[in-house]
Protein backbone atom coordinates (compact mmCIF):
# COMPACT_ATOMS: atom_id res chain seq x y z
CA UNK A 1 0.00 0.00 0.00
CA UNK A 2 2.68 2.39 1.02
CA UNK A 3 4.37 1.77 -2.44
CA UNK A 4 1.41 2.52 -4.30
CA UNK A 5 1.43 5.81 -2.32
CA UNK A 6 4.37 6.83 -3.46
CA UNK A 7 3.93 6.22 -7.07
CA UNK A 8 0.99 7.85 -7.21
CA UNK A 9 2.60 10.86 -5.32
CA UNK A 10 5.13 10.90 -8.03
CA UNK A 11 3.03 10.67 -10.61
CA UNK A 12 1.33 14.08 -9.58
CA UNK A 13 5.13 16.04 -9.27
CA UNK A 14 5.71 14.70 -12.21
CA UNK A 15 2.33 15.71 -14.26
CA UNK A 16 3.22 19.33 -12.89
CA UNK A 17 6.76 19.47 -14.29
CA UNK A 18 7.71 21.54 -17.34
CA UNK A 19 9.02 20.54 -20.58
CA UNK A 20 11.52 22.06 -22.64
CA UNK A 21 14.13 23.01 -20.15
CA UNK A 22 11.27 24.28 -18.14
CA UNK A 23 10.04 27.18 -19.97
CA UNK A 24 6.53 26.12 -20.65
CA UNK A 25 4.39 24.28 -18.34
CA UNK A 26 3.34 20.75 -19.28
CA UNK A 27 -0.44 22.35 -17.71
CA UNK A 28 -0.07 25.29 -20.19
CA UNK A 29 0.91 22.89 -23.18
CA UNK A 30 -2.29 20.66 -22.70
CA UNK A 31 -4.16 23.85 -22.83
CA UNK A 32 -3.22 25.02 -25.51
CA UNK A 33 -3.59 21.77 -27.34
CA UNK A 34 -7.03 21.47 -26.33
CA UNK A 35 -8.11 24.84 -27.29
CA UNK A 36 -6.66 24.85 -30.55
CA UNK A 37 -8.67 21.27 -30.98
CA UNK A 38 -11.78 22.93 -30.09
CA UNK A 39 -11.48 25.97 -31.99
CA UNK A 40 -10.33 24.16 -35.03
CA UNK A 41 -6.98 26.29 -35.00
CA UNK A 42 -3.50 24.42 -36.49
CA UNK A 43 -2.65 21.51 -34.47
CA UNK A 44 0.57 21.59 -35.06
CA UNK A 45 2.09 24.02 -33.30
CA UNK A 46 1.37 27.20 -30.99
CA UNK A 47 3.26 29.98 -29.87
CA UNK A 48 3.70 30.96 -26.32
CA UNK A 49 4.74 34.51 -24.92
CA UNK A 50 5.97 33.81 -20.95
CA UNK A 51 5.89 38.10 -19.68
CA UNK A 52 6.70 36.85 -16.34
CA UNK A 53 10.06 36.00 -17.82
CA UNK A 54 12.90 38.82 -17.48
CA UNK A 55 12.62 41.01 -20.81
CA UNK A 56 16.74 40.37 -21.51
CA UNK A 57 15.59 36.68 -21.47
CA UNK A 58 14.05 34.52 -24.77
CA UNK A 59 10.44 34.51 -23.64
CA UNK A 60 8.47 33.76 -27.00
CA UNK A 61 8.65 29.98 -27.78
CA UNK A 62 7.08 28.26 -30.63
CA UNK A 63 6.40 24.70 -29.24
CA UNK A 64 5.81 21.61 -31.56
CA UNK A 65 2.39 19.70 -30.38
CA UNK A 66 3.92 16.25 -32.49
CA UNK A 67 8.04 16.41 -31.57
CA UNK A 68 6.77 17.99 -27.84
CA UNK A 69 9.49 20.35 -27.66
CA UNK A 70 10.13 24.14 -28.51
CA UNK A 71 11.66 24.71 -31.90
CA UNK A 72 11.84 28.64 -31.95
CA UNK A 73 12.33 30.96 -29.03
CA UNK A 74 13.56 34.65 -29.10
CA UNK A 75 13.05 38.06 -26.77
CA UNK A 76 10.33 39.77 -27.27
CA UNK A 77 9.58 42.97 -26.41
CA UNK A 78 6.05 44.50 -24.68
CA UNK A 79 4.62 47.27 -24.38
CA UNK A 80 5.32 50.64 -22.89
CA UNK A 81 2.20 52.08 -21.56
CA UNK A 82 0.17 52.30 -18.21
CA UNK A 83 3.43 52.54 -16.23
CA UNK A 84 5.32 49.96 -17.72
CA UNK A 85 8.89 49.41 -16.95
CA UNK A 86 11.44 47.39 -18.45
CA UNK A 87 11.02 44.57 -15.73
CA UNK A 88 7.20 45.46 -15.33
CA UNK A 89 5.22 45.29 -17.79
CA UNK A 90 1.38 46.65 -17.14
CA UNK A 91 -1.30 44.75 -18.89
CA UNK A 92 -4.26 46.43 -20.69
CA UNK A 93 -6.96 46.02 -23.56
CA UNK A 94 -8.00 49.66 -23.73
CA UNK A 95 -7.76 51.22 -26.91
CA UNK A 96 -4.57 53.82 -27.34
CA UNK A 97 -3.04 52.32 -23.89
CA UNK A 98 0.54 50.93 -25.56
CA UNK A 99 0.11 48.06 -23.41
CA UNK A 100 0.63 44.42 -23.93
CA UNK A 101 -2.81 42.57 -23.63
CA UNK A 102 -2.71 39.24 -21.90
CA UNK A 103 -4.88 36.02 -23.09
CA UNK A 104 -5.24 34.10 -26.39
CA UNK A 105 -5.35 35.32 -30.01
CA UNK A 106 -5.79 33.82 -33.23
CA UNK A 107 -2.66 34.78 -36.03
CA UNK A 108 -4.18 34.86 -39.47
CA UNK A 109 -3.31 37.29 -42.22
CA UNK A 110 0.08 38.11 -43.47
CA UNK A 111 0.74 41.62 -44.78
CA UNK A 112 3.45 44.15 -45.39
CA UNK A 113 5.12 45.55 -42.06
CA UNK A 114 7.31 49.06 -42.00
CA UNK A 115 9.65 47.34 -39.24
CA UNK A 116 12.20 44.96 -39.34
CA UNK A 117 12.07 42.14 -42.32
CA UNK A 118 8.50 44.08 -43.29
CA UNK A 119 6.36 41.45 -42.70
CA UNK A 120 3.70 41.21 -39.69
CA UNK A 121 0.50 39.03 -39.12
CA UNK A 122 -2.95 40.01 -37.94
CA UNK A 123 -3.73 38.89 -34.52
CA UNK A 124 -7.50 38.66 -32.89
CA UNK A 125 -7.87 38.41 -29.49
CA UNK A 126 -10.22 36.08 -28.34
CA UNK A 127 -10.80 36.61 -24.86
CA UNK A 128 -12.06 39.79 -22.64
CA UNK A 129 -8.41 40.71 -21.74
CA UNK A 130 -7.18 41.29 -25.34
CA UNK A 131 -10.61 41.68 -27.37
CA UNK A 132 -9.85 44.88 -28.65
CA UNK A 133 -6.33 44.19 -30.25
CA UNK A 134 -7.63 44.08 -34.15
CA UNK A 135 -8.72 47.59 -33.47
CA UNK A 136 -5.73 48.20 -31.63
CA UNK A 137 -3.32 47.34 -34.38
CA UNK A 138 -1.79 44.76 -32.42
CA UNK A 139 0.00 42.46 -34.64
CA UNK A 140 2.88 40.09 -34.29
CA UNK A 141 6.14 41.83 -36.08
CA UNK A 142 10.14 42.35 -35.89
CA UNK A 143 12.13 45.75 -35.45
CA UNK A 144 15.98 45.65 -36.63
CA UNK A 145 17.12 46.81 -33.49
CA UNK A 146 15.92 43.79 -31.10
CA UNK A 147 19.11 41.81 -30.74
CA UNK A 148 18.60 37.64 -31.67
CA UNK A 149 20.42 36.04 -28.66
CA UNK A 150 19.64 36.94 -24.80
CA UNK A 151 20.62 40.21 -23.34
CA UNK A 152 19.95 39.40 -19.32
CA UNK A 153 21.27 40.91 -17.09
CA UNK A 154 20.20 43.88 -19.71
CA UNK A 155 16.52 44.76 -20.20
CA UNK A 156 14.56 45.08 -23.63
CA UNK A 157 12.25 48.17 -23.63
CA UNK A 158 10.78 51.00 -25.75
CA UNK A 159 10.00 48.91 -28.75
CA UNK A 160 6.46 47.96 -28.49
CA UNK A 161 3.10 50.15 -28.46
CA UNK A 162 1.34 46.79 -27.44
CA UNK A 163 2.86 44.48 -30.08
CA UNK A 164 4.57 41.65 -29.45
CA UNK A 165 7.61 42.46 -31.32
CA UNK A 166 11.04 40.39 -32.58
CA UNK A 167 13.75 40.21 -33.83
CA UNK A 168 14.30 40.17 -36.97
CA UNK A 169 15.97 36.57 -36.97
CA UNK A 170 12.93 35.25 -35.55
CA UNK A 171 10.52 36.77 -37.11
CA UNK A 172 11.95 35.45 -40.27
CA UNK A 173 11.90 31.50 -38.52
CA UNK A 174 8.29 32.02 -37.14
CA UNK A 175 7.21 33.54 -40.61
CA UNK A 176 8.90 30.56 -42.69
CA UNK A 177 6.21 28.41 -40.66
CA UNK A 178 3.33 30.71 -40.55
CA UNK A 179 3.00 31.21 -44.00
CA UNK A 180 2.21 27.79 -45.01
CA UNK A 181 -0.57 27.63 -42.28
CA UNK A 182 -4.05 27.34 -43.70
CA UNK A 183 -5.61 27.55 -40.43
CA UNK A 184 -5.44 30.29 -37.74
CA UNK A 185 -2.07 29.48 -35.01
CA UNK A 186 -2.92 30.31 -31.55
CA UNK A 187 -0.41 32.72 -29.80
CA UNK A 188 -1.31 32.79 -25.82
CA UNK A 189 0.63 36.28 -23.96
CA UNK A 190 0.61 35.21 -20.26
CA UNK A 191 2.29 35.60 -17.05
CA UNK A 192 2.78 33.85 -13.72
CA UNK A 193 2.97 36.92 -11.85
CA UNK A 194 0.02 37.90 -9.82
CA UNK A 195 0.93 41.38 -9.26
CA UNK A 196 0.94 41.82 -12.70
CA UNK A 197 -2.16 39.89 -13.30
CA UNK A 198 -3.57 42.02 -10.92
CA UNK A 199 -2.59 45.55 -13.37
CA UNK A 200 -4.48 43.79 -16.04
CA UNK A 201 -7.93 43.59 -14.56
CA UNK A 202 -7.40 47.14 -13.20
CA UNK A 203 -6.64 48.47 -16.38
CA UNK A 204 -8.53 46.64 -18.86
Amino acid sequence: MRSFTILITLFIIFSFKTTSNNKISVAKINEAFAFCKKNNMDTALCIMVDMSIHSGKNRIFVYDFKKKQITIEGLCAHGVGGGSTAIKPVFSNAVGSNCTSLGKYKVKGRSYSNWGINVHYKMHGLEKTNSNAFRRIVVLHSYTPVPNQEIYPQTLFGQSAGCPVLSDGTMRKIDELLKKKKKPVLLWIYTYSKKMKLNATALT
